[in-house]
This record gives structure tokens, sequence and C-alpha cells, in this order.
């Protein structure tokens, strides 16, 4: 019986982790899926380089589901799955471990723009690798819902409305600011906070159409956009995810 576990690794502490296992005898198998292929197409691959019967039975949805492609990495006591923090580009497949392109993509210093807000509250950076190059982080008064009813709520409304405009559009302004001079240099894009107030500022801000190309996954799980916040964010943006598979007799 397979059993799995999930771990999050930081920058370099992935890379130590693939040198390791480059450093790591037997037999092995290592195969590179780029983003966007469907499930079917993945699902393929793997069998034409895993032993079908070792093949963990979710491993070929979570790697057609991944924003940014798959490395896999399969042996007979183990398989692994990495999800990269950045896009593979290409399909690739080698004997043994072969952690060469993975290693390569980790050790680049992208630049990346990370935009985060939640109603109020935003923080703005620009990193190159992960030290932040400029930042700003701001706040907007925006009142709470009004839970009474009447015209008196529906007055309410229209002013908690623009006040949100306004918020949107100065966070707007400040992201031109900052942004704007190094929109040509900018390898990624990453959103966090709130997902409706994402959509909500690109809808009010014309200027990230011209980042759309660009974006990472979200991170919308993190607290009030606020300094710390956002230091704590660009190292989260170069983790990578690894689902490990054993077969628990193995584990014992």
């Amino acid at each position: 019986m397979l059993v799995s576990r999930r771990f999050f690794l930081s920058r370099l502490r992935m890379l130590t982790f693939l040198t390791e296992l480059e450093a790591t005898s037997g037999p092995a198998e290592s195969l590179y899926i780029p983003s966007g292929l469907p499930l079917q197409e993945v699902g393929n691959l793997l069998k034409k380089v895993l032993d079908p019967q070792a093949i963990p039975p979710e491993l070929a949805e979570l790697a057609a589901a991944s924003k940014t492609g798959a490395v896999i990495f399969g042996s007979p006591s183990q398989t692994l799955l990495v999800v990269p923090p950045f896009p593979i580009r290409a399909e690739y497949f080698a004997r043994g471990y072969v952690v060469e392109p993975l290693s390569s993509l980790l050790k680049r210093n992208f630049r990346v723009a990370l935009i985060l807000i939640r109603l109020g509250v935003y923080a703005i950076g620009l990193s190159e690798g992960e030290s932040l190059v400029t930042s700003k982080v701001g706040t907007g008064l925006i009142h709470g819902r009004h839970k009474k009813g009447g015209s008196s709520q529906q007055r309410f409304r229209r002013h908690r409305e623009k006040q949100i405009e306004y918020f949107l559009t100065r966070v707007c302004g400040h992201i031109q600011e900052r942004l704007k001079p190094h929109a040509s240099t900018l390898d990624f894009v990453v959103y966090g906070g709130a997902q409706t107030t994402i959509l909500l500022l690109q809808k009010q801000c014309p200027f990230l159409a011209r980042l759309e190309g660009a974006i990472l996954p979200p991170l919308l799980d993190i607290p009030e956009p606020r300094q710390a916040v956002l230091e704590k964010a660009v190292r989260r943006v170069w983790s990578s995810s690894v689902i490990e598979w054993r077969d628990d007799e193995v584990l014992v």
C-alpha cells in the first residue's frame, strides 16, 4: 500500500534536496511535464516512463492540475512529484535522477512583481530572486457593511462602493508608479489576498492587463498585507511543493 506525504521546501532547501537526490544510487526515471497538458496526455506520459503498477492513483491528476507543470522522479522505492514555483516549459525524460533542468530554473533570479490586496490594505513589491527591490504598503478607509435595511442602507452601500472605487484607483496608481518602469523586464506577477478584491482591482486597473501573460498561481491564504507579510510572500513564491509516495512496507 502506498503512503504519501506532502511538504514544502524553500529555494535553498529545494536545491539541497535536489543535490542529495542526484547523488542517490540505483535505477530511477526523471520526467519533466510542462504546464497546460491535458490529463489524458499526462497519464499517457506517466505510463510510458514509470511502471504502470507503481504509479500513484492521483499522480496524473495532480501533475495535470499544476499551473507551473511538474517534475516526477520515480524509483522502485519511491515516487516524487515536485510542483515548481515557476513554469516548466518543455517536456523532458531521462534515466536516473536528472535534476539539472529544475536546479537551473531555481537558480535564476527572476524578477517577480507581487500585488497583495484586501479591502482597505495593500502591499506592492518587486523582487529579484528573494530580495525586494522596491515596495509600497498602505491602507485606505472603507466602512464595514451596513446591517440595517431601507433607504439608509442603500445610501450607505453607494457610499461604500465609492470608497472601494477610490481605494482601488489609488492602489492602481501605486502599482503603476512602482511597476511600470520595470514592466518590460518582469518575468512573473503574483497576486495575493482576497480573490474578489483582486478581481475588482484587475477590472479597475487597465495597466494590469499588460502583465496578464506572466501571472503565477495566486497566494490567497495570506493575512492582511503588511511589509512583513510581503517579505514572507516573496519567500513563499520561491517555495516548491513536494509529494512523496512510498510503499508502507518500506517506511517500517
